[in-house]
């Protein structure tokens, strides 16, 4: 009987033989503990806590009897009962000597001391199995009353469609139960990871560390690209260190966490020699008490050094990498910023200008400063794809994520340090290039969290998360995956490969307009019939005058000082009706066997060039379709003043374009190493103009989406973006999953934030 009463336990007081009671994560801060590791003061709150109020409440035997989904059931039922299973968490009261148990601790931490509310499943960070990112976790949190509420969240995310299919795919059949740690936050000034193991090679005689200011989300979340340091386990020497980037660092305040600038061109290290040390001692220390390698968080804060957080490495095998590479070691040639998934491994091809495209074989790793729109076809052909430039939003990197390409940007110095014909590996997650071939996967710390298999289980979002996709290619595979729909198609990937390299008026003039007309509606078939019958936007063409130009007939074109503000979009279709009436043939043609095709139109800069254009959409057989929907892109800023004129020419929804709209309303290239450091989705004026764009929007009835990698990363503009009332966002692929979680703690987050006004 005792065991069911015992609901609050000081963190000191509990260890490995607790798991099941506290769950992993608290049982291995409970022990770092007790053995004398600096661990932020903490308390676990029990299963029984959790058992107990959910028996009070009169809801654990439904509950128990939907611990696992049926095998045969479909995603809206999952969605649906999942929702409803969650609410029966949040709803039931908290028993008054519960609720106490868990304020009196709290009080012990500090008079409203900021806390982080962690799930703590008793499979979680176990030996076997990790659980990890199934379950929520929620920071800063300040009160009795908002903790309580935050620890209520933590039961309800055990109840998720996410969290009930991994409990099916991995066989647990047991009643389901969950722990919870609260632990004073660590307001850091710099954080990260280290491994007792080599994650890049298997090697146990060495520590990898991973560092960079501010809190350690951004080295986990894979949002920077950290300090790299290597240290012999023996004697503790340094072997390697390699600077990283780091634009940003999220800073914890009273008023939340926040995300400030930094200086991207310190030459400086995160960790110092003598810190780098303390932490490569701290982890052989607790390797030494686990007997096993492990993958641990921590973090530095007024010269202190804390552990957050560690787990055991369940998935580090024999060094397999090192014996692939054919000399005994998988050295990184370079490091840049993992920005596609995946690993390639093929023979180098340095390319300067899109002409030596031909040099390209298939499967060649191309090697870049860095690629534009026009260079698709040699994209495709490519295995990888490294760049000496670029960040996550810049072409190759967008481009490569939608072919599913592994791609490292911003490598520096690829162009001169790779050379043609030379085998390397490419490792688009960690954002390195290896020497030679190198087989075996990275067992990072990605790979110690739940099994590919759980991820297309997600949290539920009121707003919805859709893709953007360049070809049909991945089509069905992107969409047999948690997604609600493509909320951005590129004509201008597939329009460059039907063109065949050749410009639309050549073909015209050669009479093939239906041979370009049937290439690009079989390929937007093939991706609406995949998606069906959810709705697909297609942006119209929205090559450049300079992009136009290289193709063949494109002499034409006038050339123009600065293309990306020139002739293109909207005012071209203006000019030049004859490329527009291809877009509407190719989505007439579509729509008359898949309805859940849509247009976008683009670049869309005055009232007066809109009213033409969608004048000549009238006067086409596909004006007729009234139930198509008429979307534009929201690119330039004087759509906020444009808009509801926009409305009353019958829109039905607007598109952010956050690349776009960032560098026109900063007066900054995006595409500039130079001024990079200017480009921020989040600076106040670009957010502000967001806002009025929403809000503006909102007003005249039209639905509004954001397409954008920013939403993926950023919880703070994520949040943004759902307080002011976004309808969707539209992320890559290999993003979409990251974005749910996103926008369901966004989400959560106002729910929470309107509960604590409330009482």
């Amino acid at each position: 009987m005792a065991t069911h009463t015992v609901w609050v336990r000081p963190i000191g007081d509990v260890g490995a033989e607790d798991a099941p009671t506290v769950g992993g994560k608290s049982a291995n801060l409970g022990e770092m503990t007790r053995a004398g590791f600096p661990v932020p003061p903490a308390f676990a709150i029990t299963t029984a806590a959790y058992l107990d109020s959910m028996a009070a409440a009169g809801v654990r035997d439904r509950l128990r009897a939907e611990a696992v989904p049926a095998p045969d059931i479909d995603d809206a039922t999952l969605i649906r009962t999942s929702a409803e299973l969650a609410a029966l968490v949040t709803e039931a009261t908290v028993p008054d000597d519960i609720r106490a148990d868990i304020v009196a601790a709290y009080e012990k931490l500090g008079v409203d001391v900021p806390v982080a509310v962690r799930s703590s499943a008793p499979a979680e960070d176990a030996a076997d199995t990790s659980f990890a990112g199934i379950h929520e976790s929620y920071t800063n949190i300040v009160g009795a009353d908002a903790v309580v509420r935050a620890v209520q969240a933590c039961w309800a995310s055990l109840w998720s469609e996410r969290a009930r299919t991994y409990r099916g795919l991995r066989g647990v059949t047991d009643e389901p139960s969950i722990a919870v740690v609260v632990q004073v936050m660590v307001r850091s000034e710099s954080s990260g990871v280290a491994f007792t193991a080599d994650p890049r090679t298997g090697e146990l005689d060495r520590i990898v560390v991973e560092a960079a200011l501010g809190l350690g989300e951004v080295v986990v979340g894979g949002q920077v690209e950290p300090d790299t340091y290597v240290v012999a386990k023996d004697g503790f020497t340094v072997l390697d260190v390699h600077l990283g980037h780091q634009e940003f660092q999220i800073a914890s305040t009273d008023a939340g966490d926040s995300r400030v600038a930094v200086d991207s061109s310190r030459q400086t290290r995160v960790l110092d020699e003598g810190q780098l040390e303390k932490v490569a001692r701290l982890a052989a220390g607790v390797e030494q008490h686990y007997g096993r390698p492990q993958d641990l968080e921590f973090a530095f804060a007024e010269g202190e050094l804390w552990i957050v957080q560690t787990r055991p490495i369940t998935t580090l095998g024999m060094p397999a990498a090192a014996a692939a590479s054919g000399n005994g070691q998988a050295a990184p040639l370079l490091t840049g910023l993992g920005a596609g998934p995946g690993r390639a491994t093929g023979r180098v091809r340095v390319l300067h200008e899109l002409v030596d495209g031909k040099r390209l074989s298939e499967g060649e790793i191309l090697v870049a400063p860095m690629t534009r729109p026009d260079w698709l076809p040699i994209l495709r052909r490519a295995g990888g794809i490294v760049t000496d430039g670029g960040g996550i939003t810049c072409h190759a990197a967008i481009v490569g994520r939608e072919l599913g390409k592994p791609v490292v940007v911003g490598a520096r110095t690829a162009t001169q340090d790779l050379q043609d014909g030379q085998l390397i590996t490419v490792d688009g997650d960690a954002g390195v290039v290896f020497d030679g071939e190198v087989r075996a996967e990275r067992p990072a710390a990605a790979q110690t969290a739940a099994p590919a298999a759980a991820a297309p289980a997600s949290a539920v979002t009121a707003t919805a998360v859709y893709v953007n996709l360049a070809t049909p290619d991945a089509a069905q595979a992107v969409a047999d995956t948690d997604v609600d729909g493509v909320g951005l198609l590129r004509a201008e990937f597939m329009i460059t490969e039907a063109l065949a390299g050749e410009h639309p008026a050549y073909m015209i003039a050669q009479g093939r307009r239906e041979e370009y007309v049937s290439k690009m509606a079989d390929g937007v078939a093939r991706i609406a019939a995949a998606f069906a019958p959810r709705p697909v936007v297609y942006r119209a063409i929205d090559l450049r005058s300079n992009e136009f130009a290289n193709l063949k007939g494109g002499e034409t074109e006038p050339d123009e000082e600065n293309p990306m503000i020139g002739y293109r979009g909207c005012f071209r279709y203006v000019r030049d009706p004859e490329l527009f009436s291809l877009d509407l043939d190719v989505l007439h043609r579509v729509r008359a066997q898949h309805p859940n095709v849509h247009l976008m139109i683009p670049f869309v800069r005055t009232r007066w060039e809109l009213e033409e254009c969608l004048a000549q959409l009238d006067a086409h057989p596909l004006g007729t379709d009234r139930r198509m929907l008429r979307w534009i892109m929201a690119e330039v800023p004087s759509v906020v003043y444009w808009l509801p004129e926009y409305a009353k020419l019958g829109i039905h929804g607007v598109s952010i374009g956050s690349n776009d709209l960032t560098q026109l309303v900063l007066g900054v290239d995006r595409d500039s190493e130079v001024c990079k450091d200017l480009f921020d989705t989040l600076d106040p004026a670009v957010l502000d103009a967001i806002d009025h764009i929403i809000e503006r929007a909102s007003a005249a009835g039209l639905t509004t989406s954001l397409c954008g990698q920013a939403v993926s990363t950023s919880t703070e503009l994520a949040e943004h973006l759902v307080r002011r009332g976004i309808t969707s966002v539209s992320v890559t692929p290999d993003a979409a999953a990251q974005t749910r979680r996103t926008v369901a703690r966004a989400e959560q987050r106002i729910v929470l934030d309107r509960a604590r006004r409330e009482h």
